[in-house]
């Protein structure tokens, strides 16, 4: 059995310095924001997995129908040797594409979480003995660095995370992919789709109010360990779609006017009644769009798969 082997790339102190630098500039910014990457300590994952449950959250189920459906296929097309994956958490999903990858000889995961990525490399370590397993604690929005592997290389981004950037994020995000690419890799990329208004809102805003909690989980977390006072209940959950910029919106809105003190910054923090803090966006993607921003990055969209009800779209994307 191959061992698991752990690369840090990132330094031990960097999570806590990306979150005052992030809450600091957020929080000081017209009009308030804090990222989506906040929301995942061990109870924001928790409640992650259940939301992915839920009935109205259709993006998992939709991606795991491609996956399935369509894993012989991203395997003909790319023969890869290495498989990298960007933000890979539990790499449940990636199983489907690991099982049909018949040349794959390395899984190089890359995630912000070291229990994260040992967990799921020793499982599937376990139940794949002839597997070689790298893992990257490193940030995938930073530059990357991959360890020598062979190709071809297929570097998957999958969950639609890519919609949580903000355009120009996306455009210097694909950019950094491109250049860990050779002649002969690939990119496979996940991207929810537009859809019905009502069906987009109920996947953020769930009559069980899992969404609600995951969202306000980000004020737990800045309190936790930057010693600030939020009270959760004195924000209300709201998710919005921006028809103009086809994404939705997560947000926290004051019900109150109220001070908020972070004392770890020494920021005192004003909020007007009714004023939001925006905790997400999630943009939803059209095949055109998706292939004129990865042409953007030198990449040419070679495969577009959906799921039946053509929600979620699975693209395979080649060096130019």
């Amino acid at each position: 059995m191959s061992p698991l082997r752990v690369t840090r790339t990132l330094p031990e102190d960097a999570t806590d310095a990306a979150l005052r630098a992030d809450v600091q500039a957020g929080l000081t910014a017209t009009p308030k924001t804090l990222p989506p990457k906040w929301f995942y300590d061990a109870r924001g994952s928790e409640l992650f997995e259940r939301i992915t449950e839920l009935p109205e959250y259709y993006p998992t189920r939709a991606e795991r129908e491609i996956l399935v459906d369509r894993a012989a296929e991203i395997a003909a097309a790319t023969h890869a040797r290495t498989l990298v994956e960007l933000g890979s958490g539990s790499s449940e999903k990636t199983r489907h594409l690991i099982d049909a990858l018949a040349d794959l000889h390395m899984y190089v995961p890359v995630d912000v979480s070291e229990s994260a990525l040992t967990q799921a490399g020793q499982a599937l370590i376990e139940d794949r003995p002839g597997l070689a397993v790298h893992a990257l604690i490193a940030d995938f929005t930073a530059r990357l660095a991959l360890p020598e592997t062979p190709g071809p290389r297929l570097v998957a981004f999958l969950g639609g995370t890519v919609g949580n950037l903000l355009p120009a994020e996306r455009a210097a995000f694909l950019a950094s992919v491109r250049r860990l690419l050779a002649p002969g890799d690939a990119l496979l990329l996940g991207t929810d789709l537009v859809k019905d208004t009502d069906v987009l809102v109920r996947a953020y805003d769930d009559a069980a109010g899992v969404t609600a909690e995951f969202n306000k989980n980000v004020l737990a977390v800045v309190n936790r360990e930057l010693g600030a006072d939020f009270d959760p209940g004195a924000f209300d959950h709201v998710a919005l779609w921006d028809a103009g910029r086809e994404w939705i919106e997560m947000r926290l809105r004051s019900r109150t006017a109220q001070t908020v003190k972070v004392p770890a910054l020494g920021l005192a923090v004003d909020f007007a009644a009714g004023e939001d803090l925006r905790t997400e966006v999630s943009a939803k993607f059209r095949k055109e769009g998706v292939a004129a921003e990865l042409a953007a990055a030198d990449l040419h969209l070679t495969h577009w798969w959906t799921d039946a009800q053509g929600r979620f779209a699975l693209s395979l994307s080649t060096v130019r």
